[in-house]
C-alpha cells in the first residue's frame, strides 16, 4: 500500500549535457506510476500532488535525447530538489536531424520564390516541424503557404535576413552544419529570447565557442542531389582552464553534375570561433564564416520540352571542348564577421551586445546575343538566341507557323532531341569573324553583379523579475551600401563590346550611360546598368513572458524605421531625368503587436493561443519597379499589413504525443514586380515590361497535425498532415512599365507607363507549393545503435502561379479600346481557369548505425528519396507572352502550345550517404 503526503514535493530541472543550456518539454516520469510532468522554458518542472513517499526513480526522456533514470528519496512534507539532471544527445537519432539538408537550387530559387524552412536548420522535435522540413520540403512545401521572409534567422542574435527581399541567404552559412547544432527555435508567433520575430518564427543559432560539444567530428557525404561529395572537419575546445575557448570548422562541397544536368556544385567552409572568458561577468566572442560557393543553375522548361527530352534537362549548358559548359552561374561570396560581448549584469539580468559586418559578392552569369556595331552612327547588328530552347527553335513553333509543311516541325524536332544544348563553337565563330571584319562581339558571357556592405548592431537584454516573469528587449541597428552593376566574364572569343541598348529605336535611347556614349567595354569591365542602393534600418522590441503552474501567457511589441534611397551611376538613355544620382529619400515605419497564452489543463492536455498584428515595410525588392534603369517607385507603395492567429491544442502521454493546429492569416497591401516580354500588349504590340501587382490582399487558412507514438520501446509510428487553403483575396492594381520608345508608346503607354486598373485575381490560388501534404511513417529503433525508417508522402492541390497581365483588362480590349469583335466569354473563362497539377506520392527511406570505439563514436546515415522514382510537378508558372484573349486563344488551340507555362519537376530517385567519426 502507498501512502501519499499532501504536501510533499519534487522539483528539479533538465538541461544539455553538453551545453548546459535549459531542456524544454521533457517528460519527467516518477517510475511504476502514471504520473509525468513537462519541463518549461527554463527546463523546470515540479511534481504538487499525491506524490508517492519513499525510494523512487525520476526517467526523463526526450525525444532524439538518451533516456537518464534518477534514483530520489521522498519524505513526507518534504521538497526534493533535484537541479541540473542531464540529457545526452542520440547520435544515433540526432543524424537524420542535421545530415538532411536542402541544396541551394532548392532554397535559392531564382524565379518564383519557391524558397523553404530548410532542413538544414529546421532541428525542432515537434513532429510535424521535422515532417515539414525533412519530407515535405523536397516538394518545394511551405509552411503555411508562406515564404521565408515571414521567418528570422539569428546568429548569435544578429538576423541574417536579406535586407533586399527579406529572406535568409541559406548559402552564407552552408557547409558548416557541425557548428549550427546548438539552436533556440520559436514556431509562428511565440515568443522568442533574442528578437520579435515573423509570423513563421525565428531561429537563433548559438556559435559561442564555449557552448561548443567538445572534441572533433569528421564527416564525409555522398549524394546524387545537389553535390557528389562533401567532407567536413570540426574541432570544439571547450571552455579551457584559462578561460579560453574555440571552435574551428572546415568543408568542402563539390560535384560536376548533380540530379540536373550540369548543374556544377563547388564550395568550401570556413568557420572560426573564439570567446574569452574574462570573469563571471564579462565574456567576448569574435566568429568568422566564409562560405565562398558556385552553382550551375536549371531551367525551368514547358511540357513540350520535357517530352522531347526528360526531367533532368536543362538549357543553360552546352559542349566546349568535351565538358559541359554551363551559362548560368551563381556564385556567392559573402564573408561575416561578428563580435558578442555577453554580461552577466547580476544573477538574473544578461546584456548579448553584438556587432557583425558582411561584404563581398553575388553574381549570376547569363549569355547576351544583342551584341553590335556603330554603322552610320547607330547600332545595327546582334545575333540570335544561343538558348537551345528558344521557341522559335521549337517544333511547336514551325507547326502554328507552316502547319502545311511540317517538314520544318520534323526537323526541328530531330535537331533538339539530338542536341538541344547551347552550341559554344558557334558563338566563338560569329564572334571571331565579326572582330576580323573590324567589327566588336555579338556574343558576350556577363554576370549581373551584387555587392554588398552591411554593418549590423544590436543590444538584447534579458530580466528575469521573478520565477514567474521575463522580461526581454532588444535595439538594432542596419546600415547597407549595395552596389548594383553587370560585369563582362568573356567575350568568347572577341575583344571588345559595344554598351548599349541594341533594341532601341534612338540613338540617345540606346545609351545605357549619357555620360559615355558608344562606350566600348572589354572583359571585367562595368556596363549596362550600375547604381548603388542605401538602406538604413533601426528597430526594436519588447517583450514580457509570465509563467504559472496552470496559465502561461506573453505580449510583445516592435517598432521599425527603414529608408531607402537610389544612386545612380550611370544616366539611362530611356531615362535621362530619372536614372542619375540620388533620388527621393523613402521612409517607412512598421510595428507589431503580438501575444498568447498557454492553458495546461493537465501533463496530458495542453492549450495554446497566439495572436499578432504586424505593419511591415516592403522590402528592396518590392520598392522600387525597375531600379537598373531609374529611381522609378511601386505606385501607393506602402507598409505591407499581417494579421495572424493559430490555436493548438497538444496531447501527450507516455505512448502517445500529437498537436493539433489550426491557423489563419491575412496579408494585404503587398507588392509584387516582375520581368518578361508580352504579346499583345495594347494590340498586337510586344514590349519588354516590368509588371507591378501592387495593394495584394492574400488569406491563408488551414491546419496542421502531427502525431507519434512510441508503441513498443523500439518502435515509433508518426503521421503529420497539412491542410491549407492559400488564395489571393482581392483584385489588386496593376500596371506595366518599360522604356518610353515608339513602341511603347503604340501600345498605349505614357512616358513608360500603364496603368491597367485591376487584376482579377480574387479567389485564384496562390503558387505557394502544396496546398495539401499528408505523411505516414514509422521508425524502428534497436537497442544496438540501428534505427530504420520509411514514409509515404502524399501531396495534393498543387497550382501553376498565373498571369495576373492576362487577368485584367488588357486581355479582352483591342488596340482601340473596345472588347475583341470575336470574343466569347465561355472560352475566356476556360482559358484562364487555373491550372492544377497531379497529385502524387513520394516515398522516402532512411537508417543508420552507430558504433562506439573505445573513447571513439562512427555514425552511417543512409537516406533514399523518391524510392519509387514518381515523376511529378512542384510548381510552375504562365508565361506573359500570351497577353490578351487572341495570342491565348491561338497558342493553346495548338496541340502544342508555343508559349505553354513553365514548370520545374521534382527530383527522382537519389540517395545521400553521410559518414562521420567523432572523437
Amino acid at each position: 500500500m502507498s501512502v501519499y503526503a499532501q504536501k510533499t514535493l519534487i522539483r528539479g530541472s533538465v538541461k544539455d549535457a553538453l551545453s548546459f543550456n535549459p531542456l524544454e518539454d521533457v517528460t519527467v516520469t516518477i517510475e511504476e506510476t502514471n504520473q509525468y510532468v513537462l519541463t518549461d522554458v527554463l527546463g523546470e518542472f515540479v511534481f504538487h500532488e499525491d506524490v508517492p513517499l519513499g525510494e523512487q526513480v525520476l526517467r526523463i526522456s526526450k525525444t532524439g535525447y538518451l533516456t537518464n533514470r534518477y534514483p530520489i528519496v521522498v519524505n513526507e512534507g518534504e521538497t526534493v530538489n533535484i537541479s541540473d539532471m542531464i540529457l545526452e544527445i542520440n547520435t544515433a537519432y540526432s543524424a537524420d536531424l542535421f545530415v538532411i539538408t536542402l541544396s541551394d537550387d532548392e532554397l535559392n530559387d531564382d524565379f518564383s520564390g519557391a524558397d523553404n524552412i530548410s532542413g538544414l536548420l529546421a532541428s525542432s522535435l515537434d513532429v510535424f516541424q521535422r515532417t515539414a522540413a525533412f519530407e515535405f520540403s523536397s516538394s518545394f512545401f511551405r509552411m503555411r503557404g508562406l515564404d521565408s521572409n515571414n521567418s528570422s534567422i539569428l546568429i548569435n542574435g544578429i538576423e541574417m535576413n536579406k535586407t533586399y527581399n527579406g529572406r535568409p541567404q541559406w548559402s552564407n552559412w552552408g557547409g558548416i552544419n557541425d557548428v549550427l547544432r546548438n539552436q533556440e527555435l520559436s514556431l509562428g508567433l511565440t515568443p522568442s529570447s533574442y528578437t520579435f520575430g515573423g509570423i513563421l518564427g525565428s531561429t537563433n543559432i548559438n556559435i559561442r565557442a564555449s557552448e561548443a560539444r567538445p572534441g572533433g567530428r569528421i564527416t564525409y557525404s555522398s549524394s546524387n542531389r545537389s553535390y557528389t561529395n562533401r567532407l567536413m572537419a570540426t574541432y570544439a575546445s571547450g571552455l579551457l582552464k584559462n578561460n579560453w575557448a574555440y571552435t574551428v570548422s572546415l568543408g568542402r562541397r563539390w560535384g560536376n553534375e548533380g540530379y540536373q544536368d550540369a548543374t556544377l556544385y563547388d564550395a568550401n567552409s570556413f568557420f572560426t570561433s573564439v570567446e574569452k572568458k574574462i570573469n563571471d561577468e564579462h565574456s567576448f566572442n569574435v566568429a568568422a564564416i566564409y562560405t565562398p560557393n558556385r552553382r550551375g543553375k536549371s531551367s525551368p522548361n514547358t511540357q513540350e520540352i520535357y517530352d522531347l527530352k526528360d526531367i533532368r534537362y536543362n538549357e543553360y549548358w552546352g559542349w566546349q571542348d568535351g565538358e559541359k559548359r554551363n551559362s548560368r552561374i551563381k556564385e556567392i561570396n559573402e564573408p561575416i564577421v561578428m563580435l558578442n560581448h555577453y554580461w552577466n549584469i547580476d544573477s538574473k539580468t544578461t546584456l548579448n551586445t553584438n556587432i557583425a559586418y558582411q561584404f563581398g559578392k553575388m553574381g549570376n552569369s547569363r549569355l547576351d546575343y544583342n551584341g553590335t556595331d556603330l554603322v552610320d552612327g547607330f547600332p545595327q547588328g546582334g545575333g540570335v538566341s544561343s538558348s537551345p530552347a528558344y521557341y522559335q527553335k521549337l517544333p511547336s513553333y514551325y507547326e502554328r507557323n507552316f502547319p502545311n509543311d511540317l517538314q520544318y516541325a520534323y526537323l526541328a524536332l530531330k535537331d533538339f532531341q539530338n542536341d538541344g544544348q547551347i552550341n559554344w563553337n558557334a558563338m566563338y565563330e560569329a564572334n571571331m569573324a565579326n572582330t576580323q571584319s573590324g567589327g566588336n562581339a555579338i556574343y558576350a558571357l556577363y554576370e549581373d553583379r551584387v555587392d554588398d556592405r552591411q554593418l549590423t548592431l544590436n543590444s538584447i537584454l534579458k530580466k528575469e523579475i521573478n520565477d514567474h516573469v521575463i522580461l526581454n528587449s532588444g535595439i538594432n541597428y542596419k546600415t547597407l551600401k549595395s552596389e548594383n552593376f553587370a560585369q563582362v566574364l568573356d567575350l568568347l572569343g572577341a575583344s571588345t563590346y559595344l554598351d548599349v541598348d541594341g533594341f532601341a529605336t534612338k540613338i540617345d535611347e540606346a545609351q545605357n550611360d549619357l555620360q559615355n556614349l558608344n562606350r566600348i567595354v572589354s572583359e571585367g569591365d562595368k556596363f549596362k546598368y550600375h547604381y548603388n542602393i542605401l538602406a538604413n534600418e533601426l528597430g526594436g522590441y519588447a517583450q514580457a513572458q509570465f509563467t504559472y503552474n496552470k496559465v502561461d501567457f506573453y505580449v510583445s511589441g516592435s517598432l521599425k524605421s527603414v529608408q531607402y534611397q537610389r544612386e545612380g551611376i550611370y544616366q539611362n538613355g530611356g531615362f535621362p531625368d530619372t536614372s542619375l544620382g540620388k533620388g527621393e529619400k523613402l521612409s517607412f515605419t512598421g510595428f507589431g503587436g503580438k501575444g498568447g497564452f498557454t492553458y495546461k489543463l493537465s501533463g496530458k492536455h495542453v492549450f495554446n493561443v497566439n495572436a499578432g498584428y504586424l505593419s511591415r515595410p516592403p522590402s528592396i525588392q518590392n520598392t522600387f519597379s525597375n531600379s537598373r534603369e531609374n529611381h522609378n517607385i511601386v505606385p501607393l507603395i506602402s507598409e505591407e499589413k499581417i494579421m495572424s492567429t493559430d490555436g493548438s491544442y497538444i496531447f501527450r502521454s507516455s505512448i502517445i504525443k500529437a498537436k493539433l493546429t489550426g491557423y489563419y492569416t491575412k496579408i494585404t497591401d503587398a507588392s509584387e514586380i516582375s520581368f518578361f516580354f508580352a504579346d499583345g500588349v495594347g494590340g498586337d504590340n510586344a514590349v519588354f515590361v516590368q509588371e507591378i501587382l501592387q495593394g495584394i490582399d492574400k488569406k491563408h487558412i488551414g491546419a496542421e497535425l502531427g502525431i507519434e507514438a512510441q508503441v513498443t520501446p523500439t518502435i515509433k509510428l508518426k503521421s503529420a498532415a497539412a491542410f491549407g487553403q492559400f488564395t489571393y483575396d482581392n483584385n489588386p492594381n496593376l500596371y506595366l512599365s518599360t522604356e518610353p520608345d515608339d513602341e511603347s508608346i503604340d501600345a498605349g503607354f505614357i512616358h513608360g507607363f500603364k496603368d491597367f486598373g485591376h487584376s482579377n485575381l480574387k479567389n485564384y490560388r496562390l503558387a505557394s507549393g502544396s496546398q495539401n501534404a499528408y505523411s505516414v511513417g514509422f521508425e524502428y529503433r534497436d537497442p544496438d545503435f540501428w534505427w530504420v525508417g520509411a514514409t509515404a508522402n502524399f501531396f495534393a492541390n498543387t497550382y501553376i502561379d498565373v498571369s495576373p497581365l492576362t487577368r485584367s483588362s488588357n486581355f479582352s480590349t483591342d488596340f482601340d479600346g473596345n472588347v475583341f469583335n470575336d470574343y466569347d466569354e465561355d472560352l475566356a473563362r476556360t482559358l484562364l481557369k487555373q491550372e492544377r497539377f497531379n497529385d502524387y506520392m513520394v516515398v522516402n527511406l532512411a537508417g543508420g548505425k552507430s558504433w562506439k570505439i573505445g573513447e571513439y563514436y562512427v555514425g552511417l546515415f543512409v537516406s533514399v528519396n523518391n524510392l519509387l522514382d514518381e515523376v511529378y510537378k512542384t510548381g510552375g508558372f504562365e508565361q506573359g507572352r500570351n497577353a490578351n484573349y487572341r495570342e491565348l486563344r491561338d497558342d493553346k488551340a495548338l496541340n502544342t502550345p508555343v508559349f505553354g507555362p513553365k514548370y520545374w519537376y521534382g527530383r527522382g530517385t537519389t540517395y545521400f550517404l553521410n559518414l562521420n567519426f567523432r572523437f
